[in-house]
């Protein structure tokens, strides 16, 4: 991408024949990419052969959009060809990955570990790439072009206590972030039957251990049943010296019967106020499940861009 554009640099998008997952950024640019994905499809019903493709698209002059950037997009057939490199992206996703795929010649992909191995992908020896530029195209020594494609494991991690309707709501949109969700509760029917392929369900008599167990810089959230619970899991909590971000549900009183407890079992003063509590950003003032989750969700997009200094 050059200047300005819908999204960031490495966004996908899946064209199937009567519907499309995902977004490049809307307008007539997706219409564009949508028309191009349908005509290889159509191609390779019919027996051709359809190639990786480049397009470059000015946003402004050719597509009346007001970004007025350059974007250029790689188009690819997804077939039967990819199925191990699919497979080995499903199988790694909490690893980083990166995908090389030929955009010119004959349809050639490889998926390289964070060591730079080949772990799927057609046989050979893929060329050497820069791992550390993000998306990118780059040309091999015989000129052939290649797409870069990092597929890496989400940075983000949420440790969620709680299972109830706070809890439900937020799962429900974290499920669409590029985030890991730990989610931890002691009453194993509060849990739904389905829960979103970046959330692992804990149900558990011993929560507190799931905060041993939590990553180092993972991030924190307490909205049990119990208010003696969420005192222990807060205490838990605060003993780690590598916590990411904390917040516990509740009212500003609250906090302050936390913090007294808290200083007189001797946790130090500077571990205590890392604890946020209220959660959720200022000026929402909704106690609805859904407006609560809206609300904590923005809050933790806004601390996991900063701890990562990008977008998510």
């Amino acid at each position: 991408m050059e200047g300005s554009g819908p999204r960031e640099p490495g966004a996908r998008m899946l064209v199937t024949a009567r519907g499309q997952h995902d977004t490049i950024g809307g307008g007539h640019l997706e219409m564009c990419a949508v028309e191009v994905s349908r005509a290889m499809l159509k191609s390779a019903a019919s027996g051709a052969v359809a190639s990786p493709r480049l397009e470059r698209y000015a946003l402004g002059p050719t597509l009346g959009q007001c970004c007025g950037g350059v974007v250029h997009l790689a188009f690819e057939l997804v077939d039967a060809s990819l199925a191990d490199v699919l497979e080995a992206l499903r199988a790694r996703r909490r690893e980083d990955n990166w995908r090389l795929s030929a955009i010119d010649g004959p349809p050639c992909a490889v998926l390289l570990d964070a060591d730079g191995a080949a772990v799927a992908g057609t046989p050979g020896n893929p060329p050497e790439c820069d791992r550390e530029r993000g998306t990118h195209v780059m040309r091999d020594q015989a000129g052939r072009s290649w797409l870069v494609d990092p597929c890496l494991a989400p940075r983000a991690h949420l440790v969620l206590f709680g299972a109830g309707h706070v809890g439900a709501a937020l799962v429900r949109t974290l499920g669409e972030l590029p985030c890991t969700v730990t989610w931890v509760d002691e009453r194993e029917d509060m849990f739904p039957a389905e829960v979103p392929a970046n959330v692992t369900i804990e149900a558990t008599d011993m929560p507190e251990a799931c905060v041993a167990a939590a990553p180092p810089n993972a991030s924190y959230l307490v909205m049990t049943h119990s208010h003696a619970l969420d005192q222990r899991l807060c205490e838990a909590i605060l003993a780690r010296a590598d916590v990411g971000w904390f917040g516990l549900i509740g009212s500003d009183t609250k906090r302050v019967q936390f913090e007294r407890r808290m200083a007189a079992r001797g946790l130090p003063q500077e571990r205590i106020e890392q604890m946020v509590c209220p959660i959720g950003l200022p000026g929402i003032r909704s106690k609805l499940p859904a407006a609560i989750a809206a609300s904590v969700c923005a809050q933790l997009l806004m601390v996991w861009e900063d701890q990562f200094r990008t977008p998510i």
